[in-house]
């Protein structure tokens, strides 16, 4: 570690970390190498962290031809020249990052802007990538020069494992994981969420930043513990992490008044702060606590949330910042919510979906209360968004991710559908949205390409053929949709000529007679106790809306 102490200011880095008595790392299987990157085991130890890295990093499987140390020192003097090395600009693709200062001195800093300069001539293909200054930075505190944390940056880009993902380095698989990261917050965060949506207009945009919470906010001690067992699991160890520190910020400023006009600026400051708060070992504690989807489910919705934005054509930096749209007032008009009360709806569907602008489909008050016409207007879209209003003023609904035309594989039998994206939600008296469980009757399920299917349970019995929530399946998994086995499929809605069942969240459903003018609710396992509407009502107004591109 010799040319390195040059760049590190060993005062802020404390001497108890380079002064430990080296350990020995002679673990390889990936279970155990996982258990002590979360306990820490090279986290209070400079030189085996450096060892550490080392060999994580050099078992990454890249590309045939990836820069290496040799290349820097070839290329470091051609581009950089004579040009004082701490006004190099930095390239665009960072997005404006500052480099973070960690614990390194200015000639550290320096160091880091030459690095990147020599990055960028080497991956020509990289046209996003905010998070690389950090990255850089950190890995500077334990390579013993700079061409090694070159080498070492450049194996990380260029990994070519489809199946172990890093660091975005395009516009559109930044912002997808953003959105993918909106859509778990949305899952696991509600609380958090529900803040969001109440203190700004745009919710995609707070976050944005989740990336740089960790990348740019987060001290050394904190990022390095993260990137100890980022090199170890990958990707999805950044979206706990983030998860945990939106938790986290919730729970420490509730209640509490904003310390800025904007809820970003915040939540910068509380991150930067955190050692305030939290330490480094109860956050991770806390991220991993956390019963994440899979990493195929979180896989498959980052997919989803690229082909959204590829559709709408977003694959570079716009020049207006938000991609997320918002509900347009001047084009919206419902009579059973205001404005204000569908942006509200929009901030809890997936994000993919949040990019469109609502089209009514079906209304009572237009197409009457015919449940063929309700099925002849909303067949063909995929999702839809049910509204309901009763004669005494309540206001509820169901986000439905399934095209009703699905309904005809049980022929003349009620049978279910939906994926576990559908959920169930009051607005009036109370805001509330209620998580899903499936029907505990698998034998029910319309799979994607089997013919079979069997009639449902009366709906007199409804209540008890819902599940505890502790049966919930994880909510992506839908045969229809990603090609998964049937038994995956989930079960949500259900309709027929008779009547149509929104079997929904934490044990809340709807039933909706034929004549769409009466209904009625089903709900066990709720929180406090709450029904989603009274249990027998009349309908005032039933809309139906589609998402338009």
């Amino acid at each position: 570690m010799d040319e390195c102490h040059r760049f590190v200011d060993w005062d802020k880095m404390g001497v108890s970390v380079q002064s430990q008595d080296a350990k020995e790392l002679a673990c390889t299987e990936f279970q155990e190498l996982k258990q002590l990157a979360r306990q820490g085991y090279w986290a209070k130890n400079h030189s085996l962290r450096a060892k550490v890295y080392h060999k994580l990093i050099s078992n990454i499987p890249c590309r045939t031809v990836t820069p290496d140390a040799n290349v820097y020192r070839d290329i470091v003097v051609k581009i950089v020249g004579k040009r004082s090395s701490s006004s190099l600009p930095l390239p665009e693709f960072v997005d404006n990052s500052l480099v973070p200062t960690y614990c390194l001195n200015a000639e550290g800093v320096g160091a880091v802007r030459k690095i990147i300069l020599c990055i960028a001539n080497q991956f020509p293909d990289i046209s996003f990538c905010p998070a690389l200054p950090s990255v850089v930075a950190l890995l500077l505190h334990y390579s013993k020069d700079e061409a090694e944390c070159f080498e070492q940056v450049c194996r990380i880009l260029a990994c070519n494992d489809p199946s172990k993902r890093l660091i975005d380095q395009t516009f559109l698989a930044f912002e997808s994981s953003c959105m993918t990261f909106g859509d778990l917050v949305n899952k696991y965060c509600q609380a958090a969420h529900k803040l969001m949506v109440a203190v700004s207009e745009d919710v995609l945009e707070v976050y944005s930043d989740w990336q740089r919470w960790l990348f740019g906010e987060l001290p050394l001690v904190y990022i390095a513990r993260v990137f100890d067992v980022f090199l170890v699991e990958g990707y999805k160890v950044l979206y706990r992490v983030a998860l945990a520190l939106l938790k986290f910020f919730h729970k420490v400023r509730a209640g509490q008044p904003m310390e800025s006009d904007s809820i970003q600026q915040d939540i910068r400051a509380f991150v930067r702060d955190i050692a305030k708060s939290v330490s480094p070992e109860r956050l991770l504690e806390k991220a991993f606590a956390i019963r994440l989807f899979s990493r195929k489910e979180i896989q498959l919705l980052q997919m989803a949330n690229e082909k959204a934005l590829q559709q709408k054509g977003i694959t570079v930096k716009q020049k207006r910042q938000n991609v997320h749209l918002a509900v347009h007032a001047e084009n919206f008009k419902s009579e059973i919510v205001s404005v204000k009360e569908m942006r509200d709806i929009w901030s809890w569907i997936p994000e993919r979906f949040a990019l469109c602008q609502p089209l009514l489909l079906f209304t009572t008050l237009e197409h009457g209360c015919s449940l063929s016409r309700f099925y002849s207007h909303s067949e063909g879209h995929e999702p839809t968004l049910l509204l309901i209003k009763t004669t005494a003023k309540e206001v509820c609904g169901a986000y439905l991710s399934t095209d009703w035309s699905e309904r005809r594989r049980g022929g003349n039998k009620l049978s279910f559908f939906g994926t576990g994206e559908c959920f169930v939600f009051r607005l009036q008296p109370e805001v509330e949205r209620y998580e899903w469980v499936i029907i505990k009757h698998p034998e029910l399920a319309t799979a994607g390409s089997e013919p079979e299917n069997h009639s449902s349970p009366a709906p007199s019995t409804l209540s008890s053929v819902l599940s505890d929530p502790s049966d919930r399946l994880s909510p992506f998994l839908s045969a229809r949709h990603f090609n998964l086995p049937s038994k995956t499929a989930s079960m949500f809605m259900a309709g027929s000529s008779e009547c149509i069942i929104i079997g929904g969240g934490d044990g809340q459903a709807l039933y909706l007679d034929a004549d769409l003018n009466h209904g009625r609710t089903s709900h066990c396992n709720t929180f406090n106790n709450q029904p989603l509407c009274s249990e027998s009502f009349q309908i005032s107004v039933l809309e139906v809306w589609g998402f338009r591109d």
